[in-house]
């Protein structure tokens, strides 16, 4: 586990000012799952999703895109927040087609 204490500089930016709108003092939690052996992966990842879904009561719907695992795409929205339906916006314009989608992606047709 890694817990970033968001404070400073970081604070002093408006909610809206880009994509990410967390700004508030605080904390963020950051579960790490990592091992060696193949015959390991179900036990560690029962293990990481355990230790997240004890933890859920004591942490906000919040969470930064690129500690986002790759079956968490359902969870985007709660990477911006405020700003979602400004980002659908631009990406409906600039991106219509989406084929920028190899990501945590922000569908154009949300």
């Amino acid at each position: 586990m890694v817990i970033e204490h968001f404070h400073g500089a970081v604070c002093r930016v408006d909610p809206t000012a880009t994509a990410y709108p967390f700004r508030e003092p605080g904390y963020n939690l950051v579960l790490i799952g990592q091992w060696n052996e193949a015959a390991d992966t179900d036990a560690n990842m029962a293990w990481v999703r355990d230790t997240f879904t004890a933890l859920q009561p004591y942490t906000a719907p919040k969470v930064y895109v690129n500690y986002l695992a790759d079956d968490e795409g359902s969870r985007v929205g709660d990477t911006y927040g405020p700003n979602l339906e400004r980002l659908v916006d631009l990406k409906r314009r600039y991106d219509p087609d989406n084929l920028f989608h190899l990501n945590q992606n922000i569908n154009p047709a949300a």
